[in-house]
């Protein structure tokens, strides 16, 4: 481990020297994921993307390399399609998850590369890292911080940087 990746355990995270209350998934953490079992994947992940809502989030507060979340963007969480764990547009017949969200959760959202680009069906999708809806509330299997945490994080990461998930 370097000092630059994302160090999460169940108690919180660790970053460039500095620990971070986190919120993980509501079926702990888990070496063997599946679609739906609200767990967070154990293991090291890459960070892939950094996606933003431009109507709640200044592009001034983010890196160069993060990208908007447009009103016709969705994750596709359906195994049985070829989309599976991909970032598609409406209208999308399939089961999908909405990137813009009426809640904040997604104002801010790190994409990991846990089973992507080249998903295994059923293995899991959409783990992100984003906002929190509070000190310890679990998420459906991501990584949630406070906004001012995320914030500062996203602007520190660097190239290499990983998500790693001890359980």
């Amino acid at each position: 481990m370097k000092p630059s990746d994302l160090v999460v355990t169940r108690w919180g995270c660790r970053f460039l020297g500095r620990s971070f209350p986190c919120a993980i998934g509501r079926g702990g953490i888990r070496a063997a994921k599946r679609e739906g079992d609200g767990a967070t994947p154990r293991g090291q992940h890459g960070l892939v993307g950094l996606l933003y809502r431009p109507d709640r989030v200044a592009r001034s507060a983010l890196p160069d390399w993060a990208l908007p979340i447009g009103p016709r963007d969705l994750w596709s969480d359906d195994p049985a399609h070829e989309d599976y764990n991909l970032m598609v547009r409406a209208p999308y017949g399939h089961s999908h998850e909405r990137l813009r969200r009426a809640d904040p959760l997604y104002d801010i959202v790190l994409i990991t590369d846990y089973n992507w680009p080249r998903a295994e069906r059923g293995a899991g999708s959409a783990i992100f890292v984003h906002l929190w809806r509070g000190p310890r509330r679990p998420t459906a299997g991501c990584v949630a911080f406070r906004r001012d945490d995320l914030l500062w994080i996203v602007n520190r990461i660097g190239f290499g940087t990983r998500l790693i998930v001890h359980g």
